[in-house]
Formats: structure tokens, C-alpha cells, sequence
């Protein structure tokens, strides 16, 4: 699995990357978020986190600017059925993460179905699984209103998004918490993948 790639633009479009890493050039499927975040130009250098999305006919590798945007395109390709890896694309093109989070926490199912290839009933069953199967619109509530830190939220999604139940994230990352309340968000990752796997 490719995780993370980091090279230089060899090619640029709005919706896809070339990219050399030592030789080797990678084309990279990227949301116009991630074009626009990084102002994507031939000879920049680039940090990527990557999705390697292997399907029968194809492997295709999906590139984000940050851990926030590719974990809401696996939490929408693995939570919702009927999502796959083009249509989250057309969401995080569509409207910027944190915009997306409060359409899902606050079932803004008008505003979602704007989106360029979502319809109104697509954007019901992301509002309805979003929040019943993954509680992740729980999270974003509670770091909105301030009652857990970006980073434990963040963690958090992280988490979830990798398919560990949310009151089990949410356990592990206290203790993790309690025992460094400074702690950054890898190393909450990282600390409460071992205490979930142990």
C-alpha cells in the first residue's frame, strides 16, 4: 500500500498529478481542494497522503493535502454503500471538509445534493450512515463546541476511519489523554492502535 508520496509536479491538471519520486512517476488522482491547497505547478515539490484503490481492470492512486481529506474520502468509500472513490472525489471537490462536516452533523441534505454528481438521495444516505453506522457526526459536534481538542478529534476520525467502533477510539484516546494530555495527533494515532490492538 502506498501511503504518502513526496516528489516533484512533473505534470499538472486540476484533477490529476504526475509526480517523480526519485524516477519514478506516479500519476495521482487529486480533488480540486488538494490542487488549490498546494498550488499544484510543474517543479514543485510535493508531500501527498495517498490511497492506493485497487480494483480488477485498475489500481488508481488517490492523493490528498492533508490527513483530514483522505480520511473523509475512506470513511465515504468504506461507511456509505453505493460511494465509491468517484463520487468522494466529487465531494471533496465540491465543498471544503469542515463545510462538509457541518452539512453531515447538521443533515444539510440540500447543500450536500449541489455537489456535482450527488443527488438528493445519495446525499440522504451520506447524512443517514455518516451519522448511524460511524458516529462521526458525534465527534465533529464535540470538537466543535470545544468539548475535546483538534487533535483528539482528528485521532479520533482517524480511527474510525480504519474501522475501529468510535466508543472504542474514544476510550483508547482518553487514556492515551490521560497519561500525556499534550500529545499530538500521530502520537495519539499511533498509542491508540497499540492499546486497541493489544
Amino acid at each position: 500500500m502506498i501511503a504518502r508520496l513526496r516528489g516533484i509536479v512533473l505534470e499538472a491538471y486540476p484533477n490529476r498529478l504526475v509526480v517523480d519520486v526519485h524516477g519514478v512517476g506516479y500519476e495521482v488522482i487529486v480533488p480540486l481542494s488538494t490542487f488549490d491547497r498546494l498550488h499544484a505547478a510543474e517543479g514543485l515539490e510535493v508531500d501527498l497522503r495517498t490511497h492506493l484503490h485497487i480494483r480488477e481492470t485498475a489500481h488508481t492512486l488517490y492523493g490528498f493535502a492533508s490527513e483530514e481529506e483522505r480520511d473523509v474520502f475512506l470513511m465515504l468509500i468504506d461507511r456509505v454503500s453505493g460511494i465509491g472513490p468517484a463520487i468522494a472525489m466529487s465531494v471533496l471537490s465540491g465543498m471544503p471538509v469542515s463545510r462538509f462536516k457541518t452539512c453531515v452533523v447538521a443533515g444539510e441534505v440540500a447543500e450536500l445534493s449541489r455537489i456535482k454528481g450527488l443527488g438528493k438521495k445519495t446525499a440522504e444516505r451520506i447524512v443517514l450512515e455518516l451519522k448511524d453506522k460511524v458516529g462521526v457526526a458525534d465527534t465533529w459536534q464535540d470538537a466543535a463546541a470545544g468539548q475535546v481538542s483538534a487533535s483528539a478529534a482528528d485521532a479520533e476520525l482517524a480511527l474510525i476511519a480504519l474501522g475501529y467502533k468510535q466508543v472504542d477510539s474514544r476510550k483508547a484516546l482518553r487514556r492515551v489523554l490521560d497519561a500525556d494530555p499534550a500529545a499530538t495527533t500521530e502520537t495519539l494515532i499511533r498509542s491508540a492502535l497499540r492499546a486497541l490492538q493489544g
